[in-house]
């Protein structure tokens, strides 16, 4: 790995970490980093998804505070998320390279609307009833609910990009409003999906490790930056930003990839 990509793949990793920290899609920032610098696609995302996920997963940790869902309810989302992750992943690494190459423009373009989009969805499946006691929710909702989540996390698995609104909006769909509880429900369940894909990635040896500690060092840093500066950001300023890098990066690779 040359130096000057080195210094590329930090700065972006470090980008995406403070993005994430503060709004979400620093995937917008870091995967196209590792494509410019001549990783193949598919090696490109494995690699992407494991040097963010130990941001993801300190996150929850931060959040485990407010989960409060009960466990009828999580246990099935977990489920669904990990046996998701895990066939994303599979579908990923079956999917040639060149192909999975022609298809970064579409998914980044669908990432990045599902990220404009996100709050329209969630304030849409909001309007559902409230359920003040998640514990009173009938078995046909969790199942559809799981269901969801398992499509959703085959997803996630295989790119990943703006589900976390989805996410969002599927909760609100069950009758919750406690905004804080509903971002510690997405965060576990959006880093169960990726845990299930990182272990994947890393038994089929699919990670470029070199390429992968540099952007974790920068990740963390970016992360820890973020964390702080996200009590002083305009989040609406913010995810224009993102949307703004996401429509960026899908025109340059819907030219570059025809």
């Amino acid at each position: 790995m040359h130096l000057s990509h080195a210094i590329l793949l930090f700065f972006a990793a470090a980008i995406a970490g403070t993005l994430n920290a503060v709004a979400g899609g620093g995937s917008f920032v870091s995967f196209p980093a590792l494509l410019f610098t001549r990783v193949p696609a598919v090696t490109a995302n494995a690699t992407n998804t494991v040097a963010l996920w130990p941001g993801l997963a300190a996150s929850t940790v931060a959040y485990l505070k407010r989960l409060s869902a009960p466990m009828r309810l999580m246990v099935p989302l977990l489920l669904t998320s990990v046996a998701g992750g895990w066939a994303g992943a599979l579908l990923l690494l079956r999917t040639p390279q060149h192909t999975f190459l022609h298809l970064v423009p579409w998914l980044l373009l669908g990432g990045t609307l599902l990220f404009a989009f996100g709050n329209r969805i969630r304030a849409t499946a909001g309007r559902a009833a409230v359920v003040d006691d998640l514990g009173q929710l009938s078995w046909q909702a969790i199942t559809v609910a799981s269901i969801l989540e398992l499509l959703l996390a085959v997803y996630g698995g295989y790119f990943g990009a703006g589900i976390g609104f989805v996410t969002l909006g599927m909760l609100a769909a069950l009758g919750m409003r406690d905004i804080l509880a509903m971002g510690a429900i997405r965060t576990l369940l959006a880093a169960a999906i990726n845990a299930a894909a990182v272990v994947t990635f890393i038994w089929v040896g699919a990670v470029l490790w070199p390429q992968c500690f540099v952007m974790l060092a920068g990740a963390l840093s970016g992360g820890w930056f973020g964390a702080h500066y996200a009590q002083k950001a305009d989040p609406q300023k913010m995810r224009y930003l993102v949307i703004g890098v996401g429509l960026a990066m899908s025109a340059y690779f819907f030219v570059t990839t025809r």
